[in-house]
């Protein structure tokens, strides 16, 4: 499924047609990223989806009355944007990297605007707390044109979205990784009979080179929604490995006697910066009535 359209969804057929489509009643959400079964009508322009094919991952945001909604499903690849204008809000990058690992999605970081920044050095230095721990880092300029090559093979053969807080610059690399997004969008646009494509949901788009790439307008798709305190602290990926070591089962690996987190915070084995963000984290899902953005 491409995107959502009003009550309809824009479909893609094998040939790579647009289709506008509606949906069996009680068949659930269908998100951006679905594998669906659908029939077309009589002169085949439209359709009807009947299936939505089982999922490898998901993504959920916050609905009305305490619910969740799926806004992205089979996604193999988060790309976490950062620039050095705005300064890298380092507690958003965690929450992403955390509900990431929680939803079993690879995530790389990528670092747009780097000929800004006024040391490359120091800006790329501020990422070895996460070099560490295995999420790679792409240096990246979409102004100038640097490391998209390499970044389009990164996204080579994927699914993948880009994230990160406003300014850092995604719909500039989403233009340059996508040179025909207009052309795209205005046959989705087409499609929905509305003359233009107003949806302020996520759409997916076919990369030149191959994989996909969804655009998403907002960030509440990385939301908290759905998680506990345990599932945050394994969304630390430093954490796995120590959290079976900790004296209690119910360690929350804040004061804990016995914390083998917190010890490893202590022998600087795991980086003070982000345990003190996962604290913070840990107090937002203390709020039950956030709507988690």
């Amino acid at each position: 499924m491409v995107s959502h359209l009003g009550q309809g969804l824009a479909v893609e057929s094998a040939d790579g047609k647009i289709i506008l489509c509606q949906t069996r009643r009680r068949l659930g959400d269908v998100a951006v990223g679905d594998r669906v079964q659908w029939t077309p009508s009589e002169d085949g322009e439209q359709g009807r989806v009947e299936a939505v094919l089982p999922r490898s991952t998901v993504l959920i945001r916050p609905a009305y009355a305490g619910k969740t909604r799926v806004v992205a499903a089979n996604l193999d690849r988060v790309f976490v944007v950062i620039s050095p204008s705005p300064e890298p809000d380092w507690l958003l990058v965690d929450q992403y990297l955390a509900v990431c690992e929680f939803r079993q999605i690879p995530a790389e970081i990528i670092y747009n605007k780097i000929d800004l920044a006024a040391s490359e050095a120091q800006s790329l230095a501020a990422l070895a707390d996460y070099a560490r721990i295995g999420y790679p880092a792409h240096p990246v300029s979409a102004r100038s044109g640097r490391g998209v090559a390499e970044l389009k093979q990164a996204l080579h053969g994927h699914c993948s979205m880009l994230a990160g807080q406003s300014g850092v610059g995604k719909s500039s690399l989403t233009n340059a990784l996508l040179p025909d997004k207009n052309l795209r969008t205005g046959e989705i646009s087409e499609r929905s009979g509305r003359g233009r494509h107003t949806t302020t949901a996520a759409t997916l788009y076919r990369l030149p080179d191959g994989g996909e790439l969804i655009d998403s307008p907002g960030v509440a798709v990385f939301g908290l929604a759905g998680i506990n305190g345990k599932d945050l602290a394994w969304g630390y990926r430093e954490f796995q490995p120590r959290i079976a070591l900790c004296r209690f089962n119910d360690c929350r690996h804040i004061n804990d006697k016995g914390c083998a987190v917190r010890e490893a915070v202590e022998a600087g084995d795991i980086a003070p910066a982000r345990h003190q963000r996962y604290l913070k984290l840990l107090d937002k899902l203390a709020m039950p009535d956030t709507v988690w953005e």
